[in-house]
């Protein structure tokens, strides 16, 4: 029986920190409860890092990065991570299960999407551990000169709470594939995914120290991480506002970062789109994970010509999505989060009727049976008569409320399209194909889908422009945000150097 089934059970859990290679307690002993947020029950009792125990984590790290783990071949580093995706894929269900429970996402999302995501991830970039190469260039003179691509070092890593494990692979992965180690601190309203991962890590056999992982807040762990002098690269994904924190704190000792924040991607529908598979797709693009997700598509720009058959089919779709208990694989939507979590799309509601918007369908909390009356749910909600300028249009609420905005022509779709802080995702819906390269190539956006939607892939990079960050993840391009590169001069005339020599 594996660890992660040794795990799974109706009891609430307990987990300590992972630092060295040994699950430890908090050195101030607190530990904080963590929800079950479709019930409000408590689902786990987890120790809460500090600026201590980053101390201690970080310390384990630089000892690893420049021990063991720093001598291992990189088919050594491979073979680990192939390893780890293995467990991850013969834990599947339990973990499937467990990040149900600690998120509140559908079992359909977490097992069927997630985890194949996360073993995907892990595979990889064990295959990538061996492809991080150098090159020779060509300079003038009688030198060789070429490069090596070496790790940075020990990372830092905060993830978020909506995909907790898939971010945590999204990570990881490169992370250790370039022959990094890290310090993951897993967001504090669901860090019982990456302690999952950390039995498995264990169970792996990676070198103590390699990983560590350290669930806390973000206003102590969070800040002693991006803050501390010993790390060389803090990557954090999340919201803009604690972004730019992250980087302010950062910079005090010039720690390289990487950042995938928010976002208010346009999911754009012209009149001569396949107007049934446009409403399937703006249904993965704001009803997906809760509406949880950075790149979903918020803002529902319709042609004036296709409004109305597009909002009576999308309707009508909306109304019967299945919102209850996610551990039912019937079930479409789960639970938000968290109370904060729901609070916050409530009052965006309240914004958007003060602001003139149209409530067209949801607007509030639905009725489920009683064991669900305390968790965080809400409805599948669709705001008619936006303008782009109301704040529901532009500040990213995090939840399933889609914005409709309509559009005229083109140069008016672009400049609307474009007119928002954030720059991380984009959908084009139409059937002409000379139209949606164009548009592709317009919207200032790191991630743009043709006639499909919250597509993703391990090879495929992912980033955001403007304020949605910088650096990309996934793909080859991740490896860029985990090494540095050193070139080195071989004098090969062996004559004296310039006017010193004799």
């Amino acid at each position: 029986m594996s660890s992660v089934q040794q795990a799974a059970s109706s009891e609430p859990r307990k987990y300590q920190l992972f630092i060295d290679g040994k699950f430890v307690d908090a050195e101030s002993g607190k530990t904080f409860a963590t929800p079950n947020p479709a019930t409000g029950e408590p689902l786990a009792e987890v120790a809460e890092a500090d600026k201590a125990d980053i101390e201690k984590a970080v310390a384990a790290a630089r000892r690893a990065f420049e021990g063991k783990w720093g001598r291992m071949s990189a088919r050594e580093r491979g073979r680990l991570l192939f390893k780890l995706a293995q467990l991850i894929e013969e834990n599947a269900k339990e973990l499937a299960e467990l990040e149900t429970a600690d998120n509140g996402k559908p079992i359909r999302e977490s097992l069927y999407i997630d985890l194949p995501q996360v073993v995907e991830n892990f595979e990889y970039f064990a295959g990538f551990a061996t492809k991080i190469e150098g090159e020779t260039i060509p300079v003038s003179g009688q030198f060789l000169n070429y490069t090596l691509r070496e790790p940075v070092g020990v990372c830092g890593q905060i993830i978020p709470w909506n995909f907790p494990l898939l971010m945590a692979a999204w990570k990881l992965a490169p992370a250790l594939a370039a022959g990094n180690t890290v310090v993951l601190k897993p967001a504090e309203q669901t860090p019982v995914g990456a302690m999952e991962l950390a039995r498995l890590i264990q169970e792996a056999g990676f070198p103590d120290g390699v990983v560590n992982i350290v669930p806390g807040f973000g206003e102590t762990a969070g800040a002693a991480l991006a803050s501390h002098p010993d790390i060389d690269k803090i990557a954090f994904t999340g919201s803009t506002e604690v972004g730019k924190l992250i980087a302010k704190a950062a910079a005090d000792n010039l720690t390289k970062v990487s950042l995938e924040l928010g976002g208010k991607a346009p999911n754009i529908v012209f009149a001569d789109a396949d107007i049934e598979q446009a409403v399937n797709g703006a249904m993965m693009g704001i009803f997906f994970n809760q509406g949880q997700v950075c790149c979903a598509g918020s803002r529902l720009f319709l042609d004036e010509r296709v409004k109305d058959e597009f909002l009576e089919k999308f309707k009508e779709k909306a109304e019967k999505v299945k919102v209850g208990d996610p551990s039912d694989k019937a079930t479409q939507m789960g639970p938000q989060v968290s109370s904060e979590q729901l609070e916050r799309i409530k009052s965006y509601v309240g914004v958007a009727r003060a602001e003139g918007a149209t409530v067209f369908v949801g607007g509030e909390s639905p009725v489920l049976d009683e064991k669900f009356q305390k968790g965080y749910f809400f409805q599948p909600t669709i705001f008619s008569e936006v303008k782009n300028q109301m704040r529901v249009a532009q500040e990213e609420i995090f939840g399933p409320v889609s914005c409709v905005i309509t559009f005229k022509d083109e140069e008016d779709l672009i400049r609307q399209a474009n007119e928002t802080i954030y720059g991380l995702s984009a959908g084009i819906w139409t059937r002409d194909i000379t139209r949606a390269h164009r548009f592709a190539r317009e919207i200032k956006a790191g991630v743009v889908w043709i006639n499909t939607y919250n597509m993703f892939n391990a090879a495929s990079p992912f980033g955001g422009y403007k304020q949605s960050g910088y650096g990309r993840e996934m793909g080859k391009h991740a490896i860029d945000l985990y090494t540095q590169v050193k070139s080195v001069w071989v004098d090969l005339s062996g004559k004296p150097i310039g006017w010193f020599g004799k």
